[in-house]
């Protein structure tokens, strides 16, 4: 069966695995849209902090703010979220509250980094598949089973995603010195949680 972009779309793989262009540049950019909301809400063009969090239940952001210690980033464009910076022994850092869910992640995480950010650290609870010793503790994510979520549009089909590993063993080190019990394993994405199986 040919589709209306010529393409030929009887082979096996379903179409979201089929016809990615990775090495193209996107049509829709994240800088263009952020352009287009300073204009409309009149904000000023400051960069985020170089290094921001994603904080999808909202509990730094709520502390934070709570506490005093954040500041809205009166530059952020988002259309969607608020971004507050605060500070943490002399470093600026920005975070994000909620942004729950793969697609809607990435879509801050692109805004994100056309906003000056350079590090991106998402932090967020899970539950245990298998037991690996008594909670609490944190995981550094170096590998996740690829399942539903974007990635698909952003690296060719595999079976694991896999972090930087010079980039996973340097920030592993780092966070073997703190007095909190940090393991680094494997994970998984799924945008359908009531759906699983044993």
């Amino acid at each position: 069966m040919q589709g209306n972009d010529g393409m030929d779309h009887t082979a096996s793989a379903p179409m979201l695995l089929m016809e990615k262009r990775f090495s193209e540049q996107s049509v829709f950019l994240p800088e263009n849209l952020l352009r287009e909301a300073r204009r409309q809400k009149n904000l000023p063009a400051e960069p985020v902090p170089e290094i921001c969090v994603l904080d999808p239940d909202g509990d730094l952001q709520s502390h934070l703010r709570g506490t005093g210690r954040a500041t809205k980033c009166q530059g952020w464009a988002c259309y969607h979220t608020e971004l507050d910076v605060f500070d943490e022994g002399g470093t600026s850092f920005g975070v994000v509250g909620r942004a729950v869910g793969a697609p809607f992640a990435v879509l801050v995480a692109e805004q994100l980094f056309a906003s000056g950010c350079r590090l991106l650290i998402s932090v967020t609870s899970a539950g245990q598949i298998a037991a690996t010793g008594p909670t609490n503790y944190f995981v550094l994510i170096d590998q996740a089973l690829r399942d539903e979520g974007t990635s698909y549009h952003y690296l060719p089909p595999s079976d694991l995603s896999e972090a930087d590993k010079a980039l996973a063993d340097g920030a592993f080190a780092c966070l073997s010195d703190l007095p909190i019990t940090v393991l680094r394993g494997l994970v998984w994405t799924t945008d359908a949680p009531y759906r699983e199986t044993e």
